[in-house]
């Protein structure tokens, strides 16, 4: 297949709530015919995949990815106007069962719909428990209704990855074990690990939320509104409608809402919040100013250069998605380890419960039980989550900071930094002056603090702001 072929389509993906669903979809998605390439950023929610031209491929992928219960939303590229988006839904309370399909939850984490899963699995198991001590007998049964309130979304994501190549799944390792427990007996045990098994995916739900949360953070750099002029009058609209050409005019304190060139007024502005850049730049007419920036001093106006989709702020966020695609070379030595490990733990589970059996006579019950303990130990989800979720974080912190580190790769290699040599002070300081020694040579020093102050009070000098 020649390059010319081959095309790259990017996706949206919703539900994704772990390493092991990230992981899920690569595998799934890599596996079909024509694909070239496939990379899946759970920071992002971001599919990116290269593959054969052709519109059955695309929609192929649309269904695969759909069928394991995840939303999927094609992006495609428009024109300055920005984005427009083709989507592939999934109803995550049907068919699919999947709680992971849901849209992203704005509201609080206790009223999203796996919270609300993880609080009927522990309502079923506490009346189950309470009616136990009543009906001894019933327990069991009991007890083992309970578990499949929390077990059966579970089976049928394992199902659905089972089905599309992907058999080895922290879902499937859970399965095995809720239902050999069942059948052993141990109903009430298999019941409480069902629930700390969703409240485990739960919380890192949370923190995958948190790290895309992070880098959503940046778009709040830009204003959301703006001031725009024309024929004598001023309008506010919102920043990502303001069209290239359009008079803005960005008043002292205001943050810029676009890329654009002053067209009238003198100005410093405070580039930190983009650049790093610790000193305000003096901008006149005709200087360039970037989106996120803060004006300081006075009023001016501003040709927008670039639609909002383009700005610098949104080049910034897709730098920053496209460095956590990047995998590190920890990362892919940890996927890599996850693709034998899985199986592995499903053999060492098997040969734990019936070799001392076998071999030595051990009891079965003993045996099977302790088999079922290593499937649940050894669920891969902790490992495969460390290391994107540190990467993720580093990445998303430094470009707050003004730092744009080219994925976790480069983010490694500064770990092993021992000596850092810098070409100005600013990048060092605050970059703002501050008093640190009064010396009087007559009167006190608190009285010629206060004359100091006294005539620095009208001026906009650093030196003056610090006194």
């Amino acid at each position: 297949m020649t390059t010319s072929a081959l095309k790259a389509t990017r996706y949206r993906i919703t539900g994704m709530d772990c390493a092991g669903c990230s992981k899920k979809v690569e595998t799934v998605v890599g596996k079909m015919p024509g694909m070239s390439g496939v990379t899946v950023s759970l920071a992002a929610n971001a599919l990116t995949v290269t593959h054969a031209d052709n519109a059955a491929t695309v929609s192929e992928v649309e269904r695969r990815v759909a069928s394991l219960g995840y939303g999927i939303t094609r992006v495609v590229d428009a024109t300055t106007e920005g984005r427009t988006q083709a989507s592939v839904k999934v109803d995550s309370h049907d068919h699919s069962g999947h709680t992971h399909g849901d849209a992203p939850h704005d509201g609080p984490w206790w009223a999203a719909p796996k919270a609300k899963l993880i609080l009927t699995c522990v309502a079923a198991l506490a009346v189950a428990w309470l009616v136990a001590r009543f009906v001894p007998r019933a327990a069991p049964l009991l007890f083992a209704a309970a578990m499949f309130v929390g077990l059966a979304p579970i089976a049928r994501r394992a199902y659905a990855a089972a089905i599309n190549n992907a058999p080895f799944t922290i879902e499937m390792l859970m399965t095995i074990a809720a239902l050999g427990a069942l059948l052993i007996g141990a109903t009430e045990e298999a019941a409480v690990v069902v629930v700390l098994f969703l409240v485990g995916e739960l919380l890192e739900g949370l923190a995958a939320q948190k790290a895309r949360a992070s880098i959503q953070s940046l778009a709040s750099l830009a204003p959301k509104t703006a001031w725009v002029e024309a024929d004598g009058k001023l309008t506010e609209v919102a920043a990502d409608k303001v069209a290239v050409g359009s008079i803005l005019l960005v008043r002292p304190g205001d943050r810029v809402p676009a890329d654009g060139e002053i067209v009238s007024g003198e100005t410093s502005v405070n580039e930190a919040p983009v650049t790093g850049e610790s000193t305000p730049r003096s901008k006149e007419v005709g200087a360039n100013v970037l989106a996120g920036t803060i004006n300081i001093e006075g009023a001016i106006r501003v040709r927008v250069m670039k639609a909002a989709a383009d700005n610098t702020i949104a080049r910034i966020v897709k730098l920053v998605e496209s460095a956590q695609e990047a995998k590190a070379p920890t990362e892919r030595f940890i996927d890599s380890f996850s693709n034998y490990y899985t199986p592995f733990v499903l053999l060492l589970g098997a040969l734990v419960a019936v070799v001392p059996p076998l071999l030595f006579g051990s009891g079965w019950y003993d045996w099977i039980y302790k088999g079922l303990a290593v499937l649940l130990i050894g669920c891969p989800c902790a490992l495969v989550i460390s290391t994107p979720a540190a990467i993720a974080s580093g990445l998303s912190a430094g470009a707050r900071q003004g730092l744009l580190i080219k994925g976790g790769g480069v983010l490694e290699t500064l770990a092993k930094v021992t000596t850092v040599a810098f070409d100005k002070t600013g990048t060092l300081t605050e970059g703002r002056p501050v008093v640190t020694d009064i010396v009087a040579l007559t009167g006190t020093e608190v009285a010629l603090l206060a004359d100091a102050a006294a005539l620095d009070a009208t001026s906009s000098h650093p030196i003056a702001k610090a006194v």
